[in-house]
């Protein structure tokens, strides 16, 4: 389970698959930063990027798999499984934490 804290939000809790798919995104993918690290206010612009930029690729998938299952004859109720919570989801909640805490310059920490 990953906990991200900050002082100027309150503590962001994931499952420890989706915090470390978080962290993939926003580069930090070393065995150490996985269980111990921080994002400092200078490279929140880039994470909160990254991220926006994998949602668009995620619902760009999202939306060829559907389509190509229609265009085979799927139909609706047999259309592909794809998970029931979507990286939107998930990654909002933690870019609405890094755009607060880089307008107050301050930190998010996790692993402490």
């Amino acid at each position: 389970m990953y906990k991200f804290k900050s002082r100027v939000t309150g503590d962001l809790i994931m499952l420890e698959p989706n915090g470390r798919q978080i962290l993939a995104i926003i580069g930090k993918t070393d065995t150490q930063t996985l269980a111990k690290g921080i994002v400092l206010p200078q490279d929140m612009p880039a994470a909160i990027a990254a991220l926006q930029a994998a949602i668009v690729a995620d619902e760009n998938a999202r939306a060829a798999a559907i389509a190509q299952a229609k265009e085979k004859g799927a139909k609706e109720e047999s259309a592909p499984k794809l998970e029931g919570i979507s990286l939107k989801q998930r990654a909002l909640p933690f870019i609405e934490m890094l755009t607060r805490c880089h307008k107050a310059d301050m930190e998010i920490v996790w692993g402490v």
